[in-house]
This record gives C-alpha cells, structure tokens and sequence, in this order.
C-alpha cells in the first residue's frame, strides 16, 4: 500500500506539471500561437523527452541499442505518437465548437476510457470479470468526475450573457464538435497504446541495466517524436498560411530569449507528466489493476489540477453556489478513483 500511495503522489507531482505548462504562454512576445507551440514541442517532444531517455542508458549500452532492439514495437509507438499528435491539434477543435466545459469533458473521458481500455483488450483481459471489471468499474469512476465537472462548466455558461456566451462560443456547432471531441479522446489515448506497444523497448532497457524508474523513458521518447512530427507539419502549415514564419527570429533579441525561456519552461512542465507516470509505475508493479489503471488515473489528476489553476486564475469567479458545488463534487469523484480500484 505505501508503494502505491508513494506511486500516487509522483504521478500528481507531474500531472500539476502539465496543469501549469500553460501559464508561460501569457509571457511569449511577439510569436503567433503556432510559433509558441511549435518551440515549445521541440523542448516538450524532443529535448527533455530526450534528456530523460538518457538517464535509462548505462555505461556499456547506448540509447541506440536499446530503442533499436525491436524495430516493429518502436515503429508501433512512433505511429501511435503520430495518431496521438492529431488527437491534440483537434482537442483544441473540440472546444471551438462545443466550449470549454463541454468539449475538454468528452475528450478527455474519451482519452481516459479508450486509453486505459483498450490495452487491456489487446492483452485479452475480461472487462466482466476479476481485474478487468475493476477497471472498468474504476473508469466509469473517472468518467463521471469529469462528466460532473463539464456539467458544472455547463452551469457556468448559463450565468453568462448572450454576448458572453456568443463571444465564448462563437463557431457552436453540437454535431461537429461532438465527432471532433470523440475524436480527439479516441486520438489522445494512443499515447498510451504507443507505451503499451513499445514494452520491449522498455525491457530491454532495464535488462541492460536500466533503473526500473526510468525504463520507460526511451518509450516516452518514441511517442513524442511521433507527436511532434505532427504538430510540426500542422505549424509549419499554419506559419506559411499566416505568414508568421519570419516572427521566430524577427523579435528583439531580448524578447527572443524571454520566449526561448518561457517555451522551454512550458515544455519541461508538459513532459514532467509522462516524465512522473513513469516513475510512478515503477511504483505500481505490485498491483497490475493500478498499473492498468494508471492512465485514467494520470488523466483524472490532469482535469483536478486544470480546474484548480481555474480557481486560482479566478476563472469560476462569480459563478454561483450550485456551480461550486458542482465543481467540489466533481472534484471529489476524481480524487476518489485514483484509489477505488485498489478497494475493490
């Protein structure tokens, strides 16, 4: 139990990372949301998914040999990597078209389902019996936390103006962000089944003398050089459709290392929250229905933490009783199924 409660703690350790990676945006200059997004993704895709690889090669191997002793399961996480780039760029569409609360509530559900699922299916396990229906059981769990945060997200909205609301949610479109949001979760959870197909990439690393801490690291690695070719296709797309590819170098030099600073902050905070769930499974391996779990868990603590830097940011000011209320339910519903499987 104490293995797992440690566990626990240092995969919310990197989970509050990723919640706060989005603070530094409102410090980069002169850049183009693409622009941010693109140098942010080589330090959060490339640069410490890379740094932290390296920690699981030892003297006598290379981070070569371990990622190449299995060319079919690193091409697997690579493809998922790419599937999983897509899921990010349209979870901001989600949210286009249904709003905040609405489209961050399905697609992370979606992620959180699909991800942690999924593997077990592939691995043949029963969702109606054992270990598989305590997962399951510990999904629907999460599921309805964030079910319950959107609705009070829902409630918020309804506090606004029309104006507010139009401004809000300008492009509303149900049937279209609904496929979009389904999308985006379906698309999100490769990330998982990305770690999942790269496993003997992960026990070749701790059979060359990897710790156990980060052995899944040179995985993490794979996945994000998938993700980060997509998202790099779609800025460079987006740099020559707006004409902001010379804004990278076009700043003062002053500015330009404020948002080398800044993006680089942002990108070690993205990547703590893999960087963690590594680290944090390594802790889990005594209870196969937490390490299975250990998705939903990581997506849970994301929507917690988001929607605490909302509170602190003052976003959910003046949003009612009912909302707070709604919003401390949903809260408490996630916090309850980090463990609930384990209770079972």
């Amino acid at each position: 139990m104490s293995n797992i409660f440690i566990g626990l703690i240092i995969i919310a350790v990197g989970s509050f990372g990723q919640s706060s990676s989005y603070v530094p945006i409102k410090k980069v200059k002169g850049w183009g949301w693409e622009n941010f997004w693109l140098v942010q993704g080589v330090f959060a895709w490339l640069v410490f998914p890379l740094l932290g690889a390296l920690l699981a090669v030892n003297a006598g191997s290379s981070l070569v040999a371990i990622l190449s002793v299995d060319a079919a399961a690193a091409l697997k996480a690579v493809g998922y990597g790419v599937l999983w780039g897509v899921g990010g760029l349209t979870f901001g569409l989600s949210m286009r078209y249904l709003g905040v609360a609405l489209g961050q509530s399905l697609a992370l559900g979606t992620c959180a389902a699909f991800g942690t699922l999924i593997p077990a299916l592939q691995k043949g396990d029963s969702l109606l019996s054992g270990s598989g229906l305590a997962l399951l059981l510990g999904v629907g769990v999460t599921v309805a936390g964030i079910a319950t945060i959107g609705y009070a997200g829902s409630l918020r909205s309804k506090s606004m103006s029309e104006a507010e609301k139009r401004a809000a949610v300008k492009d509303f479109a149900l049937k279209k962000g609904l496929l979009i949001a389904l999308l985006a979760g379906v698309m999100s959870a490769c990330f998982n089944l990305g770690l999942n197909a790269g496993e003997p990439i992960r026990k070749a690393a701790v059979e060359g003398g990897a710790q156990a801490l980060f052995a899944l690291n040179p995985v993490i690695l794979l996945v994000t050089v998938g993700g980060f070719i997509t998202n790099c296709a779609y800025c460079v797309q987006q740099n020559i459709r707006n004409g902001t590819g010379r804004s990278y170098l076009s700043v003062p030099p002053k500015i330009l290392i404020n948002n080398l600073l800044f993006c680089a902050l942002a990108g070690v905070l993205w990547y703590s929250q893999f960087f963690g769930l590594g680290v944090g499974q390594s802790y889990l391996k005594g209870s196969p229905v937490m390490m299975a779990f250990s998705w939903s868990i990581l997506m849970s603590l994301n929507v917690t933490f988001s929607n605490v830097w909302g509170i602190i940011l003052k976003e959910w000011k003046g949003a009612g009783q009912k909302t707070a209320l709604v919003l401390a339910l949903g809260m408490l519903i996630l916090i309850f199924s980090l463990v609930f499987p384990n209770l079972l």
